[in-house]
């Protein structure tokens, strides 16, 4: 268990200073240059309740809290740097590793964090298992679309000074 900053930016890219942090990690690029260092020595897991999307348009976007349906804790594939290369933000920090949403989802988000179950996410963090192996243990491993339930809630939680669990309860109708 480690506190990670949510955020990631290789060395090089920090160097050239052209390539913003990345909160997040396409599963399509995953094994590509940028990514397989830590896909190789950096996979994770970011546990959590749900998470928050947003529909419709400004100002009066609503926000969704998004759980499994179970109600069962998510464990989130993520992309980690544990060893600091440098004093600048990304450099000790993570992204959670993401794919085209599926099913009702997409009326939701174009895309979602991909979920594990507990079980699967000690085989996604295990080294033994080959960056390639990895990555392709991770795409059918992801729960899918109907897995997971959703619901409104209130417009409080897209302010970052408001904390407590009441900000993931259901809108009341």
């Amino acid at each position: 268990m480690d506190d990670l900053f949510w955020g990631y930016r290789s060395p090089w890219a920090e160097a050239t200073g052209t390539v913003p942090i990345a909160s997040n990690a396409k599963f399509e690029k995953v094994k590509g240059s940028y990514w397989k260092p830590l896909l190789k020595r950096g996979r994770a897991i970011a546990p959590a309740a749900g998470w928050y999307e947003w529909t419709g348009e400004k100002p009066h976007k609503q926000p969704w809290h998004i759980h499994r349906a179970d109600g069962k804790p998510l464990y989130l594939a993520a992309l980690a740097s544990f060893e600091s290369k440098g004093d600048y933000k990304g450099a000790t920090g993570f992204a959670l590793v993401t794919s085209e949403a599926e099913g009702g989802l997409l009326d939701i988000h174009d895309r979602r964090p991909l979920v594990l179950s507990a079980q699967d996410a000690m085989t996604w963090l295990d080294p033994a298992i080959p960056p390639e192996e990895a990555a392709e243990f991770l795409r059918v491993a992801a729960l899918p679309p109907d897995a997971f339930s959703w619901y409104q809630v209130d417009r409080a939680v897209g302010n970052v000074r408001n904390q407590g669990a009441h900000l993931a309860a259901p809108l009341e109708s």
